[in-house]
Formats: C-alpha cells, sequence, structure tokens
C-alpha cells in the first residue's frame, strides 16, 4: 500500500533569475512549476511504485541540466578554468607524442628499404601516394604481414584519433593488400577505436572551450541530445552511413553535447561498415583509380542511402507507437 503526498514547488526568485541568466533555452523546456512525490512504503511484500510516463521521465532529466547548469556543474569554473585547460592542452600534447612514437618504432621496425622505395613510405594525402604505398607495401606483405598490418592499424587509429585526413586512403589500401573480410574488420576496428579516442581527447578540451565561449549553444545541442536519448544508436548510424557529417566533426562533438561514449562507439563500429565495403571493394582496383571520388558509384550511394533509412525505421516506430498511445 502506498500512500502519496503532492505539493507544488515554485522555483524562488533568485534561483529563477540564476537560471534564465545561465541557461534560458532550458527554462523555456521546463516548465516552473514542478511535483515533488513522496511514497511511504509500508511493510507490505506486494507492494509497487507507480509508474513514471516517459515525458515525466523526460522532465526530470532536463530539470535536472537546469540544476547543473544553474548551479555551474559540468561548465568549468573560472577561477581555476584556466589551470584545467592548461593541464588539457599538456595532456593532449603528452599523447600526441606518444603516438608520434608508436609510429616511429612502426616506421623503424619496418624491414630496409631501398633509395627509390623510401620517398613513397609516407602517409598517402592523395590517391598517387596511396598507389605508390600499395605497390612498396604489397611486395613486403609476404614477408612481413603482421608488420604491414601492425602498421596500417597504428597509421589508421593515429589519423582518427587526431582528426587528421586520409583515412580513406588507408581504407582503399586495406581492400588492395588484405582479404574482404579481413579488410572490412581492421577498417571497422581502427575506425571504433580511433573515434573514441578522439571522443575522449575532445571531451577533455573541447568540452571546456565551447562552455567557455558558447554556453548558450552548448546548453541548446546538450537539451536536443537529451531529449532523444533513447535513439541515440539510430541517430550515429544514420550519421556514419551518411556523407551529412564529416566524421573528425562528429567525433569532436558528439562528447562536447553529451552524447554518451557506449552509442557513439558501438555506431561508430556498425556505421561505418557500408562506407567502408565501398571503399575496400574500391581498393581491388587500385591500379585504375584517378581519384578517391572515383571509389564511388550511384549504385554504392543508393545502397549507402537505403543502410541509412533503415537504421531509423525503429526512431519511426517508436514515433508512431507513442502518437498511437497518446
Amino acid at each position: 500500500m502506498i500512500s502519496l503526498k503532492t505539493e507544488h514547488r515554485s522555483f524562488s526568485p533568485r534561483y529563477t533569475e540564476r537560471m534564465q541568466h545561465s541557461a534560458p533555452e532550458l527554462i523555456q523546456a521546463i516548465p516552473t512549476v514542478h511535483v515533488r512525490r513522496r511514497f511511504h512504503f509500508l511493510s507490505f511484500p506486494m507492494a509497487r511504485c507507480p509508474k513514471v510516463s516517459p515525458q515525466r521521465d523526460l522532465d526530470i532529466r532536463l530539470l535536472r541540466l537546469v540544476r547543473q547548469t544553474a548551479s555551474g556543474a559540468g561548465v568549468p569554473k573560472a577561477a581555476n578554468g584556466e589551470t584545467s585547460t592548461r593541464r588539457a592542452v599538456i595532456t593532449v600534447g603528452l599523447i600526441f607524442v606518444a603516438s608520434l612514437t608508436a609510429l616511429f618504432y612502426v616506421y623503424t621496425s619496418f624491414p630496409d628499404l631501398e633509395e627509390d622505395e623510401r620517398q613513397h613510405m609516407k602517409l598517402p594525402l592523395h590517391i598517387e601516394d596511396a598507389k605508390n604505398l600499395g605497390k612498396l607495401l604489397e611486395r613486403y606483405k609476404d614477408l612481413y604481414y603482421f608488420q604491414v598490418l601492425a602498421g596500417l592499424f597504428i597509421i589508421y587509429i593515429f589519423l582518427q584519433t587526431f582528426a587528421i585526413p586520409g583515412s580513406i586512403f588507408l581504407s582503399i589500401l586495406s581492400g588492395f593488400l588484405f582479404r574482404f573480410p579481413v579488410a572490412l574488420i581492421l577498417v571497422c576496428t581502427c575506425s571504433a577505436i580511433g573515434a573514441t579516442l578522439c571522443y575522449l581527447l575532445s571531451s577533455l578540451l573541447g568540452r571546456r572551450l565551447l562552455y567557455r565561449y558558447f554556453p548558450e549553444k552548448a546548453n541548446e545541442w546538450t537539451i536536443t541530445v537529451t531529449k532523444h536519448r533513447d535513439n541515440l544508436l539510430n541517430y550515429m548510424l544514420f550519421l556514419r552511413m551518411t556523407p551529412l557529417l564529416p566524421n573528425w566533426f562528429i567525433n569532436l562533438a558528439s562528447p562536447v553535447i553529451g552524447v554518451p561514449i557506449m552509442p557513439f562507439t558501438v555506431g561508430t563500429f556498425f556505421g561505418v561498415a557500408p562506407p567502408s565495403f565501398v571503399a575496400i571493394q574500391a581498393g581491388q582496383t587500385l591500379h585504375n583509380l584517378t581519384s578517391s571520388s572515383d571509389a564511388w558509384s550511384w549504385n554504392s550511394v543508393i545502397v549507402l542511402c537505403v543502410f541509412a533509412l533503415f537504421s531509423l525505421l525503429p526512431v519511426l516506430y517508436k514515433q508512431k507507437l507513442k502518437q498511437k498511445f497518446e
């Protein structure tokens, strides 16, 4: 048996003024009067709590967000913000140096190259670089299979982690050097790991900078993410499959606007599979490519659009059910 007491509480004038100054968009999303429920449970074994509606649950989440923003939680403090930002920059710099050290180790562990071969041992920035590097690695792949595989693995993650262009050429190279299943697993794994590391670096530094210079825009984006939190995995799959936003922007922006790391990583791993399928398949005809755009055709674009629409079907189905029961 449960007795339910309901009392109406309004925000104090000072608290309301503070919230309007800190997050005006949040005030519009939350009613000014909220209900606090106090439940008194008796010692009956079959007592049950009343169900909370999805809209009520969303209001609770947004209310917590209002209180955190109004109290300054989640936003860097002005007093020690400069010190924290400096510490974050130093941490990112150390990670970058450590990554360069790993790349140097991969380079030195490779067998001795001829002088004319050494000039092609570099990051591919256009299709000709990818062709020359592919020819070079193909000569040594049979004798140094795991060195070549590990080299591509580390370089791919490095490019993804620091949002450096060129990963599309490594996807094409993977299709040229390895069997299709190996290449697909390699590209999806590297994309997920590299994007997650970029996510962590952005959460370390990017969130501080955004809330310092663009607090209103950050609050607006955070509200949007909170309202669609139950469907973030589907949205991440959709964004990865379509070229609406570049991958580096998704990696950097996701932690800043509050996208949790689990749907981000899982959505990245499975979401990059269809575009990677196209790039890997194009890598099998690397010698015939004149630019990275040759990897795409109208058929591949249509297939990607179909996969992207399928990723949004659960979201549309949930919305239909919600409208039906309301």
